[in-house]
């Protein structure tokens, strides 16, 4: 696991192995003008097998790492920084952060990437990012996995979502933030310490001038468009769900508060049938960084 490159490391690291990431930024149109969206890539560059592995609320695409080094013999694995998050920019107009902004940029990523078809990995956000394009006609994904997230958002998950999302703590050292990912990212389940530290090696950034200290790579604004409306009820995307006709994965944290138990058995009979697979310990949202949850991705996405 790569911890020591500078937070924002120049692109290719040990050009030569496919395994090395390279960084790219692609311009998205949204409706109140231009954006970057940045993004990593691993693998074959002319490999036609690409997928497309979409972070949670107020996470990045550094969190795939791990599950990308394991594919990039088997594709050519694409791991964007949602708009606001990570190296993107961020939006002048906060109420533009919404699904279909984040919808309308993957499918430009997907137009750049030049492929007729993709494997989609998306946790929480990203698996309802990835659901809403598999729902649609034409789609270009035709293999889905869901990590943590279905056609049911818990209003208990959201209320606490809502109470740190754009809060925008700023920490005297790195270990200070570490510490605090540590405790509001407790459900993520038994990480090593090397996890712990490249979650938060890629999470924050070094703050400028007075005080300096570090703060996070996402835009606070992000925490107001996430409370724009009450918080009063669960939100049902039973009908997104069941417009999904592609082979579907569906993982879940077996303490998860995002998604409740009795739906994801649900997903199985519904839609499109998910395989489901539930790992102890974990609540919101199993990270991908354990070998036999790596696994359980790649088993699943190579059946293809």
């Amino acid at each position: 696991m790569t911890t020591s490159s500078p937070l924002f490391a120049a692109s290719t690291l040990g050009a030569g192995s496919r395994h090395n990431l390279r960084e790219r930024r692609v311009q998205c149109l949204g409706p109140h003008g231009l954006h970057r969206m940045a993004y990593t890539e691993w693998g074959d560059p002319a490999n036609p097998r690409v997928l497309l592995c979409v972070h949670g609320l107020t996470r990045n695409g550094r969190d795939f790492d791990d599950l990308a080094r394991a594919l990039a013999d088997d594709y050519r694995v694409v791991c964007p920084d949602v708009v606001g998050r990570g190296r993107s920019d961020w939006l002048g107009v906060k109420s533009d952060y919404g699904f279909p902004v984040y919808v309308a940029d993957m499918v430009t990523l997907i137009a750049r990437l030049d492929v007729e078809e993709v494997h989609w990995v998306g946790t929480s956000m990203g698996g309802i990012i990835g659901m809403l394009l598999a729902s649609q006609p034409h789609t270009p994904i035709s293999r889905l996995v869901l990590n943590d997230v279905g056609p049911v958002i818990t209003r208990v998950a959201l209320e606490r979502i809502a109470q740190y999302v754009g809060m925008t703590p700023r920490f005297p050292t790195m270990e200070a933030a570490e510490a605090y990912i540590r405790e509001v990212s407790a459900p993520f389940g038994p990480l090593s310490d090397a996890q712990w530290r490249h979650l938060t090696q890629y999470s924050v950034r070094p703050v400028g001038g007075e005080g300096g200290g570090f703060a996070f790579v996402y835009d606070p604004g992000l925490g107001d468009a996430f409370r724009a409306g009450p918080i009063d009820a669960d939100i049902d995307l039973w009908p997104v769900y069941e417009g999904v006709r592609c082979p579907t994965l569906a993982l879940r944290g077996a303490q998860s508060d995002l998604l409740a138990a009795d739906v994801f058995e649900a997903m199985g009979t519904r839609g499109p049938r998910a395989r489901t697979v539930e790992f102890t310990g974990v609540g919101h949202a199993p990270m991908l960084m354990d070998p036999a949850q790596i696994e359980v991705v790649r088993g699943f996405l190579l059946e293809a």
